[in-house]
């Protein structure tokens, strides 16, 4: 897989042109450029990146139209919605259970000079606009394709790949992502890879007060012994695989009898009912509920590794900021965000094999010298995924895109 620097393909190349040209007009009659950006719905994570991405694109002289839908009943329940100021909210309709959605926002893309869109088959009105009423520009957002799906040769993922080269432009979440578009027939030219993030400036700044006392504080108030400490942090569904999780603790428990586990999450009670079960069986097995903030960042500095055999996402950043390096496996779940581990080096990667994860785990608490190697790599990758890296990116692809009009 290629490595790209922070700031890296022919995106870049031109900047200096593009930064030059920014402040003149586009279409001849005006001086002031304008993109459209279009969500199903806004989440909290996303507000630093919008408001970042904006006072960059407004020093270029252009305009961001930030429209924002309204998420389904079932992603409401989440309650992690956001609001913005200075966004404009756009009407929602969802269909046939929720599967199908509907966002007119015709007006605001023909007055646009790039429309960029998330490329999801669902979203009827951004097919509308492929196909019948194109903008100038449209560019989509995402993966390539659905990295979870249960059934990647279907009709809808083939139909997802044979839409990915209709777009002029594309901005990739990962250099992953950035391959799946290329294969699927998209010039490499044409894609911007902004490297997906999270903000982590308040995680890090968290991780870099915590004092040992009070690592032992939470060491005494979880329950813990002296012994090696693996902590699982995040939602609990099929995905996250935590069955496996508990059956690869039990194995690690077997090579190091100091071994104990710390779940940290909420979720779907079938996968919770595991969990409860699992702590009253074994005194070595902790549940302490949802973490946040201080008590997030001194669980992940109190742990020697952090365990996610399952799916793996944004939940990465925690791992680089922390330095507590992430044990996965090649399940085929993840995220495009597992391009960011690099095995052996800022965490590790195994085989979806039980007994090979638990060993593997098992070696990296037993080699101090491999730990601290991983630790290493673990903190050395936090600065390159940011949300200020990830917003300059983009920007630099919008810059990128207009010159490609012109």
């Amino acid at each position: 897989m290629e490595t790209s620097s922070p700031l890296r393909h022919s995106t870049y190349l031109r900047r200096e042109t593009s930064t030059k040209r920014s402040a003149e007009t586009f279409s001849g009659t005006s001086n002031r450029r304008r993109i459209v950006v279009v969500e199903r719905r806004l989440t909290h994570y996303r507000v630093p990146f919008y408001n970042r991405l904006r006072a960059l694109l407004a020093s270029e002289g252009i305009e961001l139209q930030l429209l924002i839908g309204t998420g389904t009943e079932d992603e409401a329940r989440k309650q992690d919605l956001a609001r913005l100021d200075w966004a404009i909210p756009i009407p929602t309709f969802h269909f046939f259970g929720q599967r199908v959605c509907w966002q007119p926002f015709g007006a605001y893309a023909r007055q646009a000079d790039l429309v960029i869109v998330n490329h999801e088959n669902k979203m009827l009105y951004n097919l509308w606009l492929l196909f019948f009423r194109r903008p100038k520009r449209l560019a989509f957002w995402g993966h390539g394709r659905n990295m979870q799906s249960q059934s990647p040769g279907g009709l809808k993922e083939r139909f997802k790949r044979w839409t990915v080269a209709k777009a002029d432009w594309w901005f990739a979440y990962t250099d992953m992502s950035a391959e799946l578009v290329e294969i699927a027939g998209f010039p490499r030219r044409a894609i911007t890879v902004v490297e997906n993030a999270a903000d982590t400036r308040e995680m890090t700044e968290l991780c870099e007060k915590i004092r040992p006392q009070d690592l032992q504080s939470l060491r005494q108030r979880w329950q813990l012994d002296r012994g090696p400490v693996g902590i699982y942090i995040g939602s609990f569904y099929p995905e996250k695989r935590i069955d496996f999780l508990l059956a690869a603790a039990h194995k690690i428990r077997q090579k190091i009898p100091g071994f104990q586990l710390v779940i940290a999450g909420a979720g779907l009670p079938q996968e919770q009912e595991w969990i409860d079960r699992a702590v009253q069986a074994n005194p070595w097995v902790h549940y302490v509920g949802p973490l946040y903030g201080t008590d997030k960042a001194a669980g992940l500095m109190l742990a020697d590794v952090l365990l996610n055999p399952g799916a793996v996402g944004l939940g990465i950043q925690d791992s680089f900021v922390s330095g507590t390096p992430m044990l996965t496996t090649d399940c085929g779940l993840h995220g495009p965000e597992i391009s960011y581990l690099r095995s052996g080096v800022n965490g590790v990667m195994t085989a979806t094999d039980l007994d090979t994860y638990a060993d593997s785990v098992a070696e990296v608490l037993s080699v101090s010298e491999t730990l601290a190697r991983l630790r290493d790599g673990s903190l050395e990758s936090a600065p390159r995924y940011t949300i200020e890296n990830m917003a300059e990116r983009f920007h630099q692809g919008v810059l990128a895109c207009l010159e490609d009009i012109c």
